[in-house]
């Protein structure tokens, strides 16, 4: 498999008044393309913090982030932005769809950023929010739509670009169990189907159950990883 990501001992302080909050410490962390993984630990590990800085919202304190080949800690803002917006796609906790926009709207809204045609945009939305179950319910708005469903268009709008990676900071936290296992069917399907790469930020065993492979971090420091097939 060929390496998507990379990060050299990376570290992130954070400074709350005279106190300096060491997030990270350190981190050596590899990605390939493909890959189904979790970074999992628990509150103040530092695992949102990784996932924050590999997917370009925030800068390291020092260390080296390598994405795609290309060393992002020479990029500027512009550039930052650009990478997002071509090769990242986001799922997030609490699902951040913008609440006047209907699914449909919500999942084209990368597309109408990177320039697409309004012919394809329309044809692209469509076809990932069937793909995630929501065929029927292109025009609904966020507050007429379930937890789950609204999740389902957040990782439709993460991927209808076809994004390199996409980065999932706790996604099953507000949902029940029989729909974090929906959720995670239709991650693990598109995973394999479409081999997009998906890095979760995780305390939810369900997660780590459909990870292939477990990166353990604490304190700032991967502690242990563990794939599927026994290997670590």
């Amino acid at each position: 498999m060929n390496l998507l990501l990379e990060t050299k001992d990376l570290y992130k302080d954070y400074k709350i008044k005279e106190i300096i909050i060491n997030a990270l410490r350190g981190i050596n962390f590899k990605l390939n393309e493909g890959e189904f993984t979790a970074i999992v630990g628990p509150s103040g590990s530092g695992k949102s913090t990784l996932l924050h800085l590999l997917g370009c919202l925030d800068n390291a304190t020092k260390g080296t982030i390598i994405f795609d080949g290309k060393n992002i800690d020479n990029m500027n803002k512009n550039e930052l932005a650009l990478l997002r917006r071509e090769k990242m796609g986001f799922i997030f906790q609490a699902y951040n769809l913008i609440p006047v926009l209907t699914a449909i709207e919500n999942v084209a809204f990368p597309l109408t950023l990177l320039g697409y045609s309004s012919s394809s945009i329309k044809n692209k939305s469509s076809e990932v929010l069937k793909q995630v179950g929501l065929e029927g319910m292109e025009n609904r708005k966020p507050a007429e739509m379930s937890g789950g469903q609204q999740q389902r268009v957040s990782i439709a709008r993460a991927i209808v670009k076809k994004p390199k990676l996409v980065l999932a900071d706790e996604p099953t936290a507000n949902l029940d169990s029989k729909t974090a296992c929906e959720i995670l069917d239709i991650m693990k399907r598109l995973n394999k189907k479409s081999n997009i790469t998906f890095l979760f930020s995780t305390h939810d065993k369900l997660v780590m159950d459909y990870a292939d492979r477990i990166v353990k971090i604490r304190d700032g420091k991967i502690i242990e990883e563990n794939k599927k097939n026994g290997q670590s």
